[in-house]
């Protein structure tokens, strides 16, 4: 209802100034009636911003995100685990596709994005700089990696924007999938030989702080929090899904017999929450700056891809080109 009026009243539809207060007061109320901002809808500024932030920077962690487990591909201890570990990372390439496509109807093309990444002007999740340097990382990285981004991404399935809430329905489902995958991993090594649980502890150990700081800053410290819940973008904190997170993921582990590598960890039994010590907040900054342990290798990497591409994407376009000009002539020809 509230989308209708809107249009009618405003179309074309294009991003509008912020400080517009009848069109403001009508966007919110398409956000506060739970309906969706479509790609034609006025859209204030700022939201637009934010929104081309963050999917992008979701795209682009989808794509880098395949490099810690593409490294395992060849050594994968079955061809069972291989063909499910190529699945996934299947899997993660399609999100990225689907991401950068809801990102492009906000008005930049996928280049433009692409670009932001290999120049350094857009971030990825900090996690993916860290190295995977066993065979139980692709179980660390499914368990607590995939559980942390499905903490995150199920409620942008209700995100007030309606391509990128469309994306994570799928991309969710998938992210279960793998979360469990992960888990299996973990289960398989922590009742096999010493040296699997010893292996299995090793990864958890390693990724267990840097997947804390995958929920960011408290949202106390977070510069756009604010109008992403105010917009209906974000639907919990920061520390609201930190804390689930933990909550969810202390039983499994024990379930598994693994320690946390977190001295301070209790159950409050008064609140029926998990408490935890201090996140190291100066790591998280270092890393997000690019002076993490793999930064500098994994957009090496992603760089190398893309130049090694290049001529695909060439003849994909002259083959478009081409395409389009029988067509053209075929038009012509009929009429």
């Amino acid at each position: 209802m509230y989308t209708q009026a809107l249009n009618e009243k405003d179309a074309p539809f294009t991003t509008g100034r912020s400080d517009d207060p009848i069109k403001l007061e009508r966007f919110q109320a398409i956000i506060d009636a739970e309906d969706k901002v479509e790609p034609n809808d006025w859209m204030p500024d700022a939201y637009r911003r934010t929104l081309q932030r963050q999917i992008s920077q979701h795209a682009h962690s989808e794509v880098i995100g395949m490099q810690p487990e593409g490294n395992w591909l060849t050594r994968a201890p079955s061809l069972k685990r291989k063909a499910t570990l190529l699945a996934k990372i299947q899997d993660e390439a399609g999100h990225g596709l689907y991401l950068y496509a809801a990102a492009e109807t906000l008005g930049m093309s996928r280049e433009e994005y692409y670009e932001q990444l290999l120049s350094g002007r857009a971030k990825y999740s900090s996690i993916f700089n860290y190295p995977s340097l066993t065979w139980a990382d692709m179980g660390a990285i499914g368990w607590l990696v995939d559980g942390a981004a499905i903490m995150n991404q199920i409620p942008l399935c209700r995100c007030s924007y309606g391509p990128y809430a469309r994306a994570m329905i799928r991309i969710c489902k998938e992210e279960s999938f793998h979360q469990r995958q992960g888990y299996e991993i973990m289960v398989t090594l922590s009742r096999g030989t010493p040296a699997q649980k010893a292996m299995a502890q090793d990864a958890l150990n390693r990724f267990y702080w840097p997947v804390l700081m995958m929920f960011g800053p408290s949202d106390t410290e977070s510069m756009h929090s604010a109008d992403s819940t105010k917009w209906k973008i974000k639907r919990f904190s920061n520390d609201e899904l930190r804390q689930k997170f933990i909550d969810a993921t202390i039983p499994q582990g024990q379930h598994l017999g693994l320690t946390f590598p977190d001295p301070d960890l209790k159950f409050d039994a008064a609140t029926g929450h998990w408490t935890h010590g201090e996140i190291d907040w100066s790591e998280f900054k270092r890393v997000l700056a690019g002076d993490g342990p793999c930064n500098r290798q994994r957009m090496k990497v992603r760089k190398a891809a893309d130049a090694e591409g290049t001529w695909v994407r060439e003849a994909a376009a002259a083959y478009a080109n081409k395409r389009a000009d029988r067509q053209r002539i075929a038009k012509i020809a009929a009429e």
